[in-house]
Formats: C-alpha cells, structure tokens, sequence
C-alpha cells in the first residue's frame, strides 16, 4: 500500500477508501472505476446480510456478524444527569487467524 496519501495520527497510518481503490486497482490490474465498484459490491453486500441477521464469513480474514447490546444507564456529560441507553443490534467483527497473524 503506498503511504504517501496515507493521513497520520499519533502515529498511526488511517487507510481511507480512495487508497483502499487504489490498492485494489493495482494489485488486481483493473481500473480505478472497476475497483471502485468492487469495493461497493462488497460493502453493500456484507451490509445487505447484516441487516438480514446473517454472518458473513471470510475465510483467513474474519466474520462480520450483528450483536445484540443490551440497555444500560449512563451519564450525560454536559449535566451528569444518568440516562437510559436504549437496547440495540451492533455491526461486529472478529478477525480470523490469518489476519491475526499478519498483525503479529
């Protein structure tokens, strides 16, 4: 991936979408509208199963899957006051063990 668009934050590198198309279009040798598209076809899709309840699971990547968070209280910064926070289905993400080990 090529680091000189790359945005650094304390240290870190952020990889936004346009250099996520650029990656893909250079490595698979596709135009940069192709990858572009690509990449969408694949967030919609992933998108689309998680909101019908289903996991989507990439083999040596990880398993997008939709959890259930229960309602808790909590603080209003601005006045302290304790609020209550409702229930609600969150996106998750376990990565698998291949990419585990590709951060190790």
């Amino acid at each position: 991936m090529q680091t000189a668009n790359l945005i650094t934050i304390e240290g870190v590198h952020i990889v936004n979408k346009s250099d996520l198309i650029d990656t893909i279009a250079a490595s698979a040798d596709i135009s940069k509208a192709a990858a572009g598209r690509a990449l969408d076809a694949l967030t919609g899709a992933v998108t689309s199963a998680l909101k019908d309840g289903e996991q989507v699971a990439l083999v040596g990547f990880g398993t997008f899957s939709v959890r259930d968070r229960a309602a808790r209280s909590g603080r209003n910064p601005q006045t302290g006051e304790t609020i209550q926070i409702s229930a609600a289905k969150v996106p998750s993400f376990k990565a698998g063990k291949a990419l585990k080990d590709a951060c190790n």
